[in-house]
């Protein structure tokens, strides 16, 4: 439920999350150190929460809060950065009235039960970013995308891909299939039971196909795999205790109830024309995000980062207030899937540190590295990520230690226009100590080293969630 504000001694990197940041137009960024590369050409967008308080009162979980965009521009001798509120519906209601109205992924809205009752779900556009020819969309898990002026990151309005229904949703993770560019993605579609809504898009945005899975119950879905020929969704033993959240007794969050004698449903489908090709039910276990999907001869190769129960949100939702008391730490696995059954076939444990937010770059799947955000080996159970990690295809781990009270976000990587043979790792920085946040770029190929040059922001960004490059 939303909760009132109050004093606390918190850790430095709540420092981020203290305040609702302000806007900032297009604003050219200084350089602390090096230099940058003259070949990084393009555009680094960032997604994620930032308003998490108003008029004194706090929201229930970090997926609540309205979402805010980062947008930074390179031409190879200058960077130029702006911020902006996605613009919702919501949030400009609530602007108006001074007080949140509305209820979230684990927040109540305001008043008593029976006004509960009738709110609705506001759109906070606030987890990840798409990238199309001409605009930039901001998604969420449970509506429809928004869409942004690449440049300036201005709200344009609600964007239904030429084919949404009002009660279809479009998720976070978009994939775009390697080969053909079409974009692939799904929503989930509440009721007695969920749906598994199934999109395919072309380079454009523009659905063309769909589809539409019957599930058991009403689970949690985030992230899904895309194999080549192949779709993949691992179904956790998570369902919700609907009377409740429909009735206003409690937050979605609240009632989703981890029951593992369900097990995890491993879901194959076929990515042409949307038929369930496996249906299997596997030893239990929770994810967010998955790495790496693809093909080896016949069998599907993915990776995921998985927990042993769905302690996980309860660490999230302590997040929201500053202080963090539940550990959750997730492993790097890999999975070895017969298509055709849904069997796995092997399961390795690819990188044991605490860790997650991978990022794995374009290329051959099979060969290429995993890029995460991940824990010092010393970190306290209060404490977020504070180093990022490359994870090569043959086991080889390379750590960029931030050092203390420095909070990566989710590793970024970008192509060098000018050398084919180079790439770079992009990733917002806050700096508890100094409460400030940089744009830190390190060279793919040394992460071990010191970043090849720091921006200084103007005003702290809050810790994100997702984002994209976009080259030029």
């Amino acid at each position: 439920m939303i909760q009132s504000l109050r004093p606390s001694v918190q850790p430095t990197w709540a420092g981020a999350i203290s305040s609702p940041p302000e806007e900032f137009d297009l604003t050219p960024l200084m350089v602390i150190a090096g230099e940058l590369p003259p070949g990084l050409r393009g555009s680094l967008y960032r997604n994620g929460p930032a308003r998490l308080e108003r008029n004194g009162q706090r929201v229930g979980h970090w997926f609540d809060g309205d979402g805010a965009v980062l947008g930074v521009h390179f031409d190879g001798s200058e960077a130029v950065a702006t911020y902006r509120y996605v613009r919702s519906a919501g949030l400009k209601a609530e602007e108006v009235a001074g007080h949140y109205l509305y209820a979230g992924y684990g927040s109540l809205a305001p008043g008593r039960i029976w006004q509960r009752w009738q709110s609705q779900l506001k759109n906070v556009a606030n987890t990840s970013v798409l990238a199309l020819p001409e605009r930039l969309l901001a998604l969420w898990e449970g509506g429809f995308p928004h869409q942004l002026d690449p440049l300036t990151l201005a709200t344009q309005g609600i964007d239904d891909l030429g084919d949404l229904q009002p009660n279809e949703p479009y998720s976070a993770h978009p994939k775009r299939h390697p080969r053909t560019g079409e974009i692939f993605n799904f929503g989930l579609v509440a009721g007695a039971n969920a749906t598994l809504m199934l999109y395919r898009s072309d380079a454009k945005g523009r659905i063309r196909h769909k589809a539409a899975i019957p599930l058991n119950g009403i689970p949690l879905i985030h992230d899904f795999v895309l194999a080549d020929r192949y779709l993949v969704f691992c179904v956790p033993p998570l369902r919700l205790n609907a009377f409740p959240a429909v009735v206003g007794l409690a937050s979605f969050s609240d009632s989703l109830a981890w029951q593992p004698k369900r097990g995890t449903q491993i879901v194959v489908v076929d990515a042409e024309n949307f038929d369930v090709v496996a249906w299997q039910q596997v030893d239990p276990w929770f994810q967010w995000h998955f790495g790496r999907g693809c093909l080896d001869l016949d069998e599907i190769v993915f990776e995921a980062i998985t927990y042993p129960d769905f302690a996980t949100n309860s660490r999230l939702k302590e997040f929201a207030s500053g202080e963090m008391h539940t550990e959750a730490r997730g492993q790097l696995r890999q999975f070895r899937l017969d298509p055709r059954t849904g069997k796995i076939l092997e399961q390795t444990t690819r990188l044991d540190r605490s860790c997650e937010l991978p990022v794995v770059p374009p290329g051959d799947p099979l060969l290429a590295p995993t890029f995460l955000v991940c824990d010092r080996p010393d970190r306290p159970t209060g404490q977020l990520f504070n180093a990022l990690a490359r994870l090569d295809a043959n086991g080889h781990l390379t750590v960029a230690d931030m050092g203390p009270q420095h909070y990566p976000s989710e590793p970024i990587w970008a192509a060098d226009c000018q050398d084919l043979h180079r790439a770079w790792v992009l990733s917002v920085v806050y700096d508890g100590e100094a409460d400030t946040s940089e744009i830190w770029i390190y060279d793919a190929e040394g992460l071990d080293g010191n970043p090849v040059c720091r921006l200084g922001l103007p005003q702290v960004i809050p810790h994100s969630f997702h984002g994209t490059w976009q080259p030029r």
